[in-house]
């Protein structure tokens, strides 16, 4: 066994152990984790510049685009929105216990379905460091144990967030280890992580690229929960109030270009797109938005 594996192996093995003191801590326990988490971001928000301009001047010494850099970037207002995210995660609702269904079968057995924690996952994703605290937030909130892997480019800011979540975590009094981030960028520490870890992992979740995806779904030996290409649509119905359909449109396509959660496709209904569809391409092509329509939208607007 080869260094890495090794040390992947045990990896899981410490989430293993975590596991169970994540799955039996309490809605409060995990919340105050968060609150914590939260407020480290912020308290560690130069530290995370500092890191994260590493990280870019590292993307551009190696030819990065300035689309990818800017999917990497951080800032003040950026960082601010990651430590809020976390909050608004803490106050979410508590999913551990909920019963969401029951029936009873016609021989009187009482069946219910009640959600538990899935465990350890394994999340592996590209140059984007704010999901090293999106991940981490949403794993702990459910109850499971984050093993992230996060994509070269951005490990020195993935790293700096994480100890923050860290801090979060120690503060509750919870294990360090139910959120670890492998500090490695060998690719040899994904192909450990696909091969389950000798069963400590439950959930491989790819978040990333076609061929990031494409490759753990071929080669996992674990359950995998993946995803495709983005191609996300935004639809404006017809008695939609027509000020909130222009910003909510222009928030989905230009709040941030480079992010594959940005509006591809914009379906108007029949019904209101003589009026709202040439407003909406006048308030898209002003802020450099560049439009392709189909028949029945250059119909409407020749110019796209």
């Amino acid at each position: 066994m080869t260094d890495i594996a090794e040390q992947m192996l045990q990896r899981g093995r410490r989430a293993r152990a975590a596991a169970e003191a994540i799955r039996l801590a309490s809605p409060e326990t995990r919340s105050l984790a968060l609150e914590a988490s939260a407020a480290a971001l912020r308290a560690r928000a130069d530290a995370i510049l500092a890191a994260n301009a590493e990280d870019i001047a590292r993307a551009r010494n190696n030819g990065l685009s300035e689309a990818l850099i800017d999917r990497l970037a951080l800032n003040p207002a950026r960082i601010a929105a990651v430590a809020d995210a976390v909050a608004e995660v803490a106050a979410l609702p508590d999913p551990l216990g909920r019963e969401t269904a029951r029936w009873t079968r016609p021989n009187g057995l009482d069946i219910a379905r009640v959600s538990t924690p899935i465990g350890v996952l394994a999340i592996i994703y590209e140059s984007r460091p704010n999901v090293t605290a999106d991940a981490a937030a949403l794993c702990l909130r459910s109850g499971n144990v984050a093993l992230l892997r996060c994509g070269s480019d951005c490990l020195s800011s993935s790293l700096a967030i994480h100890a923050a979540m860290v801090e979060g975590l120690e503060t509750a009094g919870l294990p360090a280890d139910a959120v670890q981030l492998i500090d490695t960028p060998d690719r040899a520490a994904v192909g450990a992580l696909l091969t389950g870890l000798e069963g400590t992992i439950d959930l491989l979740i790819p978040r990333g690229g076609k061929s990031l995806v494409a490759r753990v779904q071929a080669e996992a030996r674990v359950p995998v929960l993946g995803h495709l290409e983005g191609l996300c649509h935004t639809y404006v119905h017809a008695a939609a109030d027509p000020d909130m359909a222009v910003r909510i449109v222009l928030n989905a396509k230009m709040r941030r270009v480079s992010v594959c959660g940005s509006t591809e496709t914009l379906l108007i209904d029949r019904a209101c797109a003589p009026t709202l569809l040439p407003r909406l391409a006048v308030s898209l092509e002003a802020v450099g938005c560049a439009l392709r329509g189909d028949e029945a939208s250059r119909a409407l607007i020749p110019s796209i």
